[in-house]
């Protein structure tokens, strides 16, 4: 019997998959627990919609995540910071700062984890810092460091 799971289920297959089950075990477990529903036109005209309109939502969040990283490859984030008489940065500049700067400067939100800092910034100076908006949708941020 052909059905669709309606949640991830270990050994048998992933939410919104079409799998092959015994009678037995979909009749009396899987459609029980609505785990499963029946593989019928019906059914398979509702997945085939929820496929569609979720590849849509994607694409909508890529445009949108592409529109960003324009607006981010023309900034100049400023981040004034007290600092010693060589150039060194009293603590560091990390990755939840810049996205807080990048937010009250700008009002562009991004989430710190994406943004890719391998250490923190502890010298004064311009550093290009890139970050992960989306799948595939990477922007080049200038950060300049400036003494106070």
């Amino acid at each position: 019997m052909k059905v669709i799971l309606k949640e991830d289920i270990k050994g048998v297959g992933k939410k919104d998959q079409i799998v092959n089950a015994n009678d037995g075990y979909a009749r009396n477990y899987l459609f029980p627990k609505n785990l499963a529903v029946l593989a019928d036109k019906g059914n398979l005209t509702n997945l085939q919609s929820k496929k569609t309109s979720e590849e849509h939502r994607k694409e909508l969040e890529r445009e949108a995540a592409k529109e960003t990283a324009k607006k981010i490859e023309e900034i100049l984030l400023k981040l004034p910071v007290k600092s010693g008489e060589n150039g060194k940065v009293f603590g560091s500049i990390t990755a939840k700062e810049i996205a807080e700067n990048l937010e009250k400067q700008y009002k562009i939100k991004v989430d710190k984890k994406k943004i890719n800092l391998q250490e923190p910034i502890k010298n004064l100076g311009t550093f290009n810092i890139e970050i992960k908006l989306y799948d595939g949708v990477n922007a080049k941020l200038k950060v300049n460091v400036i003494s106070m």
